[in-house]
């Protein structure tokens, strides 16, 4: 199935802005975890002993991810007690790089390398 643009809502600065916040290792490392975690994410607690970031660090990256629409965080009161990654947001990033792909491809294979 050939995805399409209107497939796609992102549009470009959106995109942009969430690729931007994985640049960063540390971020980057968090989301995985997350990833990795599944839907019902950890405890900002438990996230910071599986990546060895922890306490304001941690709460930066978190804010920079919840920003970008790469995570979602539940608060109860001040505290934060569960962190999940934003798997639609993702599966919108991945749309947003391969909508278009082989667009510009010569018709019939030349060019094509394989």
């Amino acid at each position: 199935m050939k995805i399409t643009a209107s497939d796609s809502t992102l549009d470009l600065s959106k995109a942009a802005a969430s690729f931007a916040a994985l640049g960063s290792e540390q971020r980057l490392s968090v989301l995985r975890i997350l990833v990795r975690a599944g839907p019902d994410g950890l405890s900002i607690g438990e996230l910071g002993e599986r990546s060895g970031v922890t306490g304001s660090t941690l709460t930066h990256h978190m804010k920079f991810l919840a920003a970008a629409g790469l995570v979602r965080q539940m608060r109860e009161g001040r505290r934060i007690i569960c962190v999940g990654a934003a798997y639609e947001r993702m599966q919108e990033l991945s749309t947003f790089l391969l909508n278009e792909c082989c667009a510009d491809a010569a018709e019939g294979g030349a060019g094509h390398h394989g």
